[in-house]
């Protein structure tokens, strides 16, 4: 029998703040790698969002293969020449839901158990946009500096996004960006550095503020 072609092993995506590798004498040193990969956790100080513990809107249904999708590519390494973070929380009738995890991840996830839920840290290949947990983060870390654009990112989830469609939700769609109305199809929203979009289907909900963790 020949013998096994080994197999190679699904991306690890290194996610580091700068709290969590903090080195406290160097008895500390030897348990910096044990905590490294580790996401920011919510503090007293940082209620869990309701997105964060709300029922997920829609599984990521994109059949995503690491080929590009909408001139969006993948890679098996983080790209952190345009890295940024924009927030997106979305109400069905004023009751929240969530974004799902691994929305951009190419498959088989591998999955890290954290207090706040599970939490991507690997896979097969990251695009360029993506998401490692459920808080509602949209992670941009590409090549190259560009303006990525919400529909765009909906695309890789594989749910349908419009005025009158988020997802499977059917509605008027109220867009708002960090408080402020916005007019049009809310797939041409840009995705900017810490801004706050906030998608309403339905009923109109009052704009909901979010703290980036620390290290986002």
């Amino acid at each position: 029998m020949s013998p096994r072609t080994p197999q190679p092993r699904p991306a690890r995506h290194r996610f580091l703040t700068g709290a969590r590798v903090a080195l406290i004498g160097a008895a500390a040193a030897a348990g910096a790698l044990a905590v490294a990969l580790l996401p920011a956790q919510p503090s007293a100080a940082q209620p869990v969002p309701a997105t964060l513990t709300a029922p997920v809107l829609a599984a990521p249904t994109a059949s995503l293969d690491g080929a590009p999708v909408d001139g969006i590519a993948s890679g098996t390494t983080e790209q952190l020449s345009y890295h940024i973070h924009t927030h997106l929380q979305i109400y069905l009738n004023g009751q929240p839901r969530a974004v799902p995890y691994g929305i951009g991840v190419v498959a088989p996830l591998q999955l890290e158990q954290t207090a706040a839920g599970p939490f991507v840290v690997g896979g097969t290949a990251f695009y360029w946009l993506h998401t490692h947990d459920s808080s509602g983060v949209i992670h941009i870390e590409s090549p190259t500096r560009r303006v990525y654009r919400l529909g765009e990112f909906f695309d890789l989830w594989g749910q349908p996004l419009g005025p009158e469609q988020v997802g499977p939700a059917h509605g008027p769609v109220t867009a708002l960006v960090n408080g402020s109305p916005v007019r049009g199809d809310p797939r041409d929203i840009p995705l900017a550095a810490h801004d706050l979009i906030q998608l309403d289907v339905g009923a109109a909900v009052a704009f909901q503020p979010y703290h980036f963790p620390p290290g986002l």
